[in-house]
């Protein structure tokens, strides 16, 4: 085969082959994790330490989203991209890092403006006098 050939055949499978990667690892990853949970749960007999287990391992998808965090992310990128464009790829590129940047501050401002809601507030404060 010639490189003419090859060359752009894995480019194009590449635009396919990433995403079913990812969705493979993510698969494996979440199935080790629920074996885990499984072994776990075999050997505890109290059901609110499983309780306890199982809202240790969702945590993370239970909490809110951090505007302020991912707004100070997406303005500096906004940022890289807008250099990026100054001193290689020109106008375009700039307004794109703009926009972004732009974003991100909104991001950081409505963090500020809408924090956590009260009742994730009182959970805080009652999950911290179990302890």
């Amino acid at each position: 085969m010639s490189p003419e050939i090859v060359i752009p055949s894995l480019g194009m499978l590449t635009g396919i082959i990433i995403p079913v990667a990812v969705f493979v690892w993510l698969y494996l990853e979440s199935k080790d994790k629920n074996k885990t949970i499984l072994e776990i749960s075999k050997n505890i007999d109290d059901p609110s330490k499983l309780e306890d287990l199982v809202a240790l391992l969702d945590e993370r998808k239970k909490q809110p989203i951090d505007y302020r965090r991912s707004g100070v992310v997406t303005l500096f990128v906004g940022i890289g991209l807008f250099l990026f464009g100054v001193f290689f790829l020109g106008n375009i590129l700039k307004g794109v890092g703009a926009l972004v940047g732009t974003i991100g501050i909104g991001q950081i401002i409505a963090g500020y403006l809408y924090p956590n809601t009260s009742e994730e507030l009182t959970n805080a404060v009652e999950d911290f006098e179990k302890k």
